[in-house]
């Protein structure tokens, strides 16, 4: 091939490399402008980052403290750093999946409609969605770390880096698990009712106060059911990886909750995106 020849391929393949770059930069754009959005949103709502905040204390530091005469004398743990990783995988799995109500609330006042009218992608606006909504979800996780370490929970640079990773899963999942549930739903006051019918039965059976070793049968069969168990499991394998209260605390294993989550993101994120496509284009 001659040398004018690669030259002439060269010129006729800049534009479309050049529309491809402008198509990238869009998207890019797209999902940084919503997820800034859900970020602004949360600073401007004073009440609920107010309550995001104080859930998550009281539980560590007063349903933490009460159950150290009990739970603590049979694992030998401080209850408080239980409830801690328990609660802080917990509440970035319910504020991700929450967070997308606002999905319910978009559609309803048809600012939804305007987005699926932008020349982006839908999946980029879901994922715009997610990142936001993950992002108001960590804000919120690095306060409930630094409670902790107010109220005396000790940890090492490799345990925040640890939490750090498994917080990033918790976040994606409980978005999946948010966007699928709620694109089923047509409006915001049935989501925000069923919502909570399924979170709380996973705040008991996801060992987020107590662990779920020695359970009754049945309950332990319903607790594998539970997306938010396996959050709560992986957090405790990575804050007391190498310690003796270990195997007290960690029921499946790091291996087992990583595919499960991984599984269970794909499959809700996919479900949860085709079903809210179907239902914005047949409105």
């Amino acid at each position: 091939m001659t040398a004018s020849r690669v030259a002439w391929l060269d010129d006729s393949a800049a534009p479309a490399l050049r529309m491809r770059r402008r198509r990238a930069a869009a998207e890019a754009s797209a999902l940084l402008a919503i997820a800034q959005r859900d970020v602004i949103k949360l600073i401007r709502d004073r009440p609920r980052l107010a309550v995001n905040l104080a859930f998550p204390v009281l539980l560590i530091a007063g349903l933490g403290g009460l159950l150290q005469a009990t739970v603590g004398k049979v694992t030998g743990l401080s209850t408080i750093t239980l409830a801690f990783t328990g609660v802080l995988a917990a509440s970035l799995f319910q504020s991700s999946a929450a967070g997308m109500i606002s999905i319910v609330e978009d559609r309803e006042n048809d600012f939804s409609r305007e987005l699926f009218i932008a020349p982006v992608s839908r999946l980029t606006l879901l994922a715009g969605k997610i990142a936001g909504e993950s992002a108001v979800a960590v804000s919120q996780g690095v306060c409930i770390v630094a409670f902790a370490i107010a109220f005396g929970v000790r940890m090492t640079g490799l345990q925040v880096l640890g939490l750090a990773a498994t917080a990033l899963a918790s976040c994606l999942l409980g978005a999946a698990f948010g966007l699928a549930t709620i694109a089923a739903l047509p409006n915001q006051r049935s989501a925000m009712q069923i919502f909570q019918f399924l979170i709380i039965p996973q705040y008991v059976l996801g060992g987020v106060l107590v662990p779920l070793a020695g359970a009754p049968r049945l309950l332990g069969a319903l607790a594998w059911l539970m997306p938010m168990r396996y959050c709560v499991d992986l957090t405790r394998a990575a804050f007391y990886a190498g310690s003796a209260g270990y195997a007290r605390v960690v029921i499946g294993g790091p291996v087992l909750d990583v595919l499960v989550i991984a599984a269970l993101t794909a499959v809700l994120l996919s479900s949860g995106a085709a079903l809210f496509s179907y239902r914005e284009r047949v409105r």
